[in-house]
């Protein structure tokens, strides 16, 4: 509601400041004064004027007013709301009054006495931005939305309001109950199942079924052998001041000797050697003698009651041959895999350790599993008898040397072993045959043999008049097809013995007797 006050001080429409008494406008109807508005051309007429005929007024002509837009008439204010919202002075009017406009009289503020040139300025114009004026016989009363007592309709708009708020409370009500409920249902559910349920779930008398057949153990099976070979396993730690690493051994001798790798023990200098038995008992160990041409080594340690390995004989064995290996991969002690015999005489050439030559060895091929720390373990036959040392696997990446297994291990054959450890406890030392002469592999575009790259004056190969170039193809009954298979042969033969080598030179085939020497 908007009302003009003609003392020119603004006021609140609910109470004034303490001390200021107010006025309220006489409720003697009173014209509107009409609003000043621009002249209309004729053209501008003819232009927007509603077309010729229709009847109807669509813009109005120069000089034309308005037509009063007639409302029902204004309501009375009741009683209770004029002596709520009265001041000290007239400030509500009473029942019945009328509102009216105030014309803008001498010494009035400026924003009325410019209403007579700018309506816009004019509270009481009939012109308002706030809502449309309400218009009674001719005359300006107020605005659309002045406070007026509710009449029926506005009561009948009402109260779809009021029965919207109270159907909130009551939603809100129902909504907390409900909660209420669910959470209390919800709780006693989770007491139900936290304390009750497992009485469903759980049952006192049930006893498992258990069967009395023990697992088929017979002998020569996996179980078996590690059972009776694995106490003869055993690791060895070696560490020095600038190097440390692990691998395994075979006791084969209850004095005390275990048989091993040479690259097991001969990888630092001055190393410290500690075996550790299968009942994870140790004891320091020393190195009896190393061969490091076939990459074998003995080692002792102070210590009775040990279990002996039963050391097999390798040239029974044949491909397919089911076997067994035993020893501490990446240091796992005690740790059994199985597989079969490979391949056997498996020319096998090792890079020697520290500056030592490399070995060479005639080995066996198994593809039971062995890793790094396998190496100077056992390989062990069906029945239980040892028939090999465990020593190198190959790799597909040689840019690591940590590689793991595929399925592709060798191992020295026992009976090599078994020569060379006798030898080592006996002297401290190994003698091999020598041939006096240096080999690599080649064809001659018929066959594979070793040629020979250096002879040694007066050796044997130059005593039995071998000569550089000759490809020697046959070592008695052993086929030669490469320069390691030619090693292998010698390395296998005793010091002194005497063989026939078959050779071709310039294409022309010949036979050589020779006396191997010592070396």
């Amino acid at each position: 509601m908007s009302d003009s006050l003609d003392d020119g001080v603004d006021s609140s429409p609910f109470a004034r400041p303490g001390g200021i008494e107010s006025s309220f406008e006489p409720s003697t109807p009173a014209t509107p004064q009409p609003p000043s508005r621009p002249p209309v051309s004729a053209a501008d007429h003819e232009t927007f004027s509603a077309p010729a005929g229709s009847g109807a007024v669509f813009a109005p002509a120069p000089g034309d007013r308005l037509p009063p837009r007639h409302t029902s008439p204004r309501q009375p204010v009741p009683a209770q709301l004029t002596e709520a919202f009265a001041g000290s002075g007239q400030f509500a009017p009473a029942p019945g009054d009328r509102l009216s406009p105030s014309l803008p009289g001498p010494g009035s503020p400026w924003w009325k006495a410019d209403a007579a040139v700018d309506p816009w300025r004019d509270p009481q114009s009939p012109y308002w931005i706030a809502g449309p004026p309400v218009y009674a016989d001719d005359e300006v009363v107020g605005m659309a939305d002045s406070v007026e007592e509710p009449g029926p309709e506005a009561n009948a708009k009402a109260a779809p309001s009021g029965k919207r708020a109270r159907f909130g409370l009551s939603a809100l009500a129902l909504v907390l109950v409900a909660g209420l409920i669910a959470g209390g249902v919800g709780g006693g559910v989770g007491y139900w199942l936290s304390q009750r349920a497992h009485a469903v779930l759980t049952d006192p008398n049930v006893k498992l079924a258990k069967t009395d057949t023990p697992a088929n153990r017979a002998p020569g099976s996996v179980a078996d052998i590690a059972k009776r070979v694995s106490p003869a396993v055993v690791s060895i730690d070696v560490r020095s001041a600038d190097a440390a690493g692990s691998g395994s051994g075979v006791i084969i001798d209850k004095g005390g000797y275990i048989l091993t790798n040479n690259h097991v023990v001969a990888f630092a200098s001055s190393p410290t050697i500690r075996v550790v038995f299968a009942d994870r008992s140790s004891s320091p160990a020393r190195v009896v003698g190393t061969d490091p041409r076939n990459d074998l080594a003995v080692i002792k340690v102070d210590k009775t009651g040990l279990t002996v390995a039963s050391l097999g004989d390798s040239d029974t064995l044949a491909v397919g041959d089911p076997v067994v290996a035993i020893g501490d991969p990446l240091g796992l002690r005690g740790t059994v895999t199985a597989g079969i015999v490979s391949a056997l005489k498996r020319p096998l050439r090792l890079p020697g350790e520290n500056g030592e030559p490399d070995a060479v060895i005639d080995a066996v091929q198994t593809d039971a599993s062995i890793n790094p720390g396998n190496s100077g373990g056992a390989l062990v036959d069906a029945a239980g008898a040892v028939v090999g040392i465990n020593t190198a696997i190959a790799s597909v990446s040689q840019s690591s040397g940590q590689s793991g297994n595929i399925g592709v291990g060798f191992a020295i054959p026992v009976n090599t072993a078994r020569a060379v450890a006798e030898e080592l406890i006996h002297t401290g030392k190994v003698r091999h045959a020598d041939l006096g002469a240096s080999s690599r592999s080649v064809t001659d575009g018929t066959r594979d043999g070793a040629y020979l790259v250096q002879i040694v004056p007066n050796g044997p190969a130059a005593k039995a008049g071998l000569k550089e170039g000759d490809v020697v193809t046959m070592f008695d009954q052993t086929l030669i097809d490469s320069g390691d298979a030619l090693t292998v042969a010698v390395s296998e033969s005793k010091p002194g013995a005497t063989v026939t080598l078959r050779y071709v030179r310039d294409g022309v085939a010949g036979q050589a007797k020779v006396t191997l020497g010592t070396s």
